[in-house]
């Protein structure tokens, strides 16, 4: 492979620049713990025998009084009003709407210590479920067009908390990425685009990082950033709230699988978890899916300058070390 190639993301359109050589310079990969900022001034309010300091609770699942996962309001919410999307033009070049929506936190497991990569599968089946669910509550709000959850785990990702936790948020328009993606399925001809990536990826078995009857882990050939992972089921599905279980629940496992590798090959790593389902009420082919975005780099001036992101690291590479290779045998 060449050591410096522009590589297109079928889902979003844009160009990917893979610069291997760049990966030598020095501290091009910034390991970082995947823990949070914990406030030592007051106790963790996602703690059991905390929950006072939480808003009540939206669910709980879990047996006898004790609970597994939690679903809260956020204290903070970015969306919070209940009007109608109405934009208003405030003049030639200024216009507002109001931030409608719901954001809510998963507080992953009882465990402050835990993370994604860690949990119980048994713990990781709640919690999809509990994704499930309330993504199903989302859909049946009139003014909700589309649903994102995210994990921020460490501080590097965006973590206000250490305590293991995920963020939902339904809000009222369909957002720039998600837009690119749907572009990015209608583009594609002869079929579903991810359905045609597992086919491929399986047959070229260069960045395959793990596979199971239900889902894979890859290392997309578009990757923007070092081992960032595509998390995929293999039943086509446009939304996450309407997967069958079996389904649902090997996806999260791909996940923890994947984020367990990465810690195993590169150490305490801080990363994003992001799910991408389809918009409420939307037509056209989708495929829900998982993205996993480790933070081993910064974006510099010319990433937001031009948006083009510099990955360097391979993502042939990537998947050979999270398969178990040295990395000095990957990057040979």
């Amino acid at each position: 492979m060449a050591t410096h190639q522009l590589r297109l993301d079928p889902l979003t359109g844009r160009w990917v620049v893979v610069a291997e050589q760049r990966r030598w310079r020095p501290q091009a990969l910034a390991l970082s713990s995947e823990r949070g900022p914990d406030d030592p001034s007051r106790p963790c309010p996602f703690c059991p025998g905390n929950e006072e300091e939480t808003p009540p609770a939206l669910e709980t699942y879990g047996p006898n009084g004790s609970w597994r996962v939690r679903v809260v309001p956020n204290l903070y919410p970015a969306f919070n009003e209940h009007e109608p999307m109405v934009s208003t033009t405030h003049g030639p070049v200024f216009t507002s709407a109001p931030a409608s929506g719901i954001h809510e936190v998963l507080v992953l497991s009882p465990d402050h210590e835990a993370t994604w990569g860690t949990l119980e599968l048994e713990q990781v089946h709640v919690v999809m479920a509990a994704i499930r669910d309330r993504i199903e509550a989302h859909a049946h709000t009139p003014a909700i067009r589309y649903s994102q959850v995210i994990v921020n785990q460490g501080r590097e990702a965006g973590a206000s908390m250490a305590h293991p936790h995920a963020q939902l948020l339904g809000i009222s328009f369909v957002p720039r990425e998600l837009a690119d993606e749907q572009a990015g399925f209608a583009r594609f001809v002869g079929g579903c685009l991810l359905c045609n990536t597992i086919v491929l990826e399986e047959s070229i078995g260069e960045r395959l990082v793990a596979s199971t009857d239900y889902a894979v882990v890859i290392a997309p050939y578009w990757a923007a950033g070092p081992f960032e992972l595509l998390v995929v089921p293999r039943h086509h599905s446009a939304h996450l709230h309407l997967a069958a279980q079996e389904t649902l629940f090997a996806v999260g496992d791909a996940i923890r699988d994947g984020l367990a590798r990465l810690r195993t090959r590169l150490g305490p790593v801080a990363y994003n978890v992001v799910f991408h389902s389809s918009p409420y009420r939307a037509f056209g082919q989708f495929h829900w899916h998982a993205h996993i975005v480790a933070k081993l780099s910064t974006r510099a001036g010319f990433e937001m300058g031009t948006g083009v992101p510099i990955n360097v690291v391979a993502p042939e590479v990537a998947a050979r070390v999270l398969a178990g290779e040295a990395p000095n045998q990957a990057a040979s």
